[in-house]
């Protein structure tokens, strides 16, 4: 499963376990039953300097999330800079390919 592009928002309310979505519920439940599970965010580095953030992330690793961020995945950009347009989505799904192939990640 791959979770993208996940807002800080949701990244921090599933780190917390909750799981008031379909979506985040379904993530929640997959990564506990097997399935691999593959997070890259989008947001801004204001947003990614909340404490909660790196809680989150720390969290979700913990559980085996695959959490696609730095040159690898997506790397927050500045404040008013986002490109949505612009959102990596080859690297999301060749780190996807390899994780339905049980391959390391990197």
């Amino acid at each position: 499963m791959l979770v993208a592009p996940l807002s800080c928002t949701s990244l921090c309310k599933w780190g917390a376990g909750i799981a008031d979505t379909l979506a985040l519920g379904l993530v929640s439940e997959g990564v506990h039953m097997g399935v691999p599970v593959l997070a890259m965010p989008y947001f801004n580095q204001a947003q990614g300097a909340q404490p909660a953030v790196a809680r989150a992330v720390e969290t979700l690793r913990s559980q085996g999330v695959v959490y696609l961020d730095g040159p690898e995945g997506y790397e927050p950009h500045p404040p008013r800079h986002g490109n949505a347009a612009g959102f990596p989505w080859d690297r999301a799904l060749d780190a996807t390919a390899r994780a339905a192939r049980r391959e390391p990640h990197g």
